[in-house]
């Protein structure tokens, strides 16, 4: 649960959550992020420490480069917890639904009398 609280974190910063976008895409350096995003290499650097932290990206060496790729195995964890929160609030909308349309239902009958 610790690195899924620390992908949402992340995740919390929305020029991190662009960061992973342009990353799902294929792998960037520092610079090439620099370069798209128009802030600081300190600032890149920053975050992709944080995305990194969280495990949802990866550096590799590629001889003087050290390109950032998105790690989707963490991303399907947090995908997973979504769907479960998503599946509880569908089910509690389906049955809201059943209840209004029973409530419905009832006044009609009401009227009727």
């Amino acid at each position: 649960m610790v690195k899924l609280n620390q992908a949402f974190a992340a995740l919390a910063d929305p020029t991190r959550r662009e960061i992973v976008v342009r990353l799902a895409r294929g792998e960037a350096t520092v610079s090439e992020l620099v370069g798209q995003f128009e802030l600081t290499q300190p600032t890149i650097s920053s975050h992709l420490k944080v995305l990194e932290s969280a495990g949802l990206i990866s550096r590799r060496r590629v001889a003087q480069s050290r390109p950032c790729v998105l790690e989707p195995d963490r991303l399907k964890e947090v995908t997973g917890w979504l769907e479960q929160v998503r599946d509880i609030w569908e089910g509690n909308y389906k049955r809201l639904d059943a209840l209004l349309s029973e409530l419905k239902q009832a006044e009609k009958k009401q009227r009727k009398k």
